[in-house]
């Protein structure tokens, strides 16, 4: 199993969420948050002056799928989250060592 972790302009999460589930990708956590990457931000003028925004609002999308869906979740992430400009987002993937559903103790159900 893999931890997909998809870091994505907010206006972005319902198509991701909508194209995951067309891949037969069900659960997943959203979360906000804010950051930067290689544009460090930006300086925006406001009623005159300039101020500078080093944290942008972002959103991050996470998921769990078999190693065998790992490109197919990517591949959606990234068909629906890229307009081709900066600040498009950034796609994470990490081994799962495991999982357990409290309610029932399952091992290793997706």
């Amino acid at each position: 199993m893999k931890l997909i972790k998809a870091i994505v302009r907010p206006s972005k999460v319902d198509a991701i969420k909508d194209a995951l589930a067309r891949n037969g990708i069900s659960g997943l956590t959203v979360s906000e948050v804010r950051g930067h990457g290689r544009q460090r931000g930006h300086s925006p003028v406001y009623r005159g002056g300039e101020y500078e925004i080093s944290l942008l609002p972002k959103m991050k999308v996470e998921v769990v799928v078999e190693d065998d869906a790992v490109e197919d979740a990517i591949d959606a992430i990234m068909a629906e989250a890229r307009t081709g400009e900066i600040g498009d987002g950034r796609i994470f993937v990490m081994p799962v060592e495991q999982s357990r559903v409290i309610r029932t103790g399952e091992r290793d159900v997706v």
